[in-house]
């Protein structure tokens, strides 16, 4: 069994991104790649701004969907209240 990742990437134009992988170092090379999802397609390089281990995927895509709500100042509380 392989734990889920949610994360937050910061991408160069200062727009933050969140998706769900069970294998971080591979998800966040395809974004670099260009190889990721659509959105982040030209706006690397991207920081990790966090990340939250979930036991399966059906928890990480709720968790995933709850940060897709938040705004964004409710995401950089997030960031800065939590530590990767």
């Amino acid at each position: 069994m392989s734990l889920w990742t949610v994360y937050i990437l910061k991408c160069r134009d200062g727009s933050y991104y969140t998706g769900i992988t069970n294998d971080l170092e591979k998800r966040l090379a395809d974004h670099e790649a260009g190889a990721g999802a659509k959105y982040t397609r030209g706006r690397g390089p991207f920081e990790v701004m966090h990340k939250e281990a979930h036991p399966d995927r059906s928890a990480a895509s709720k968790r995933e969907f709850a940060i897709k709500k938040l705004t964004r100042q409710q995401k950089e509380t997030l960031i800065h209240s939590a530590s990767l």
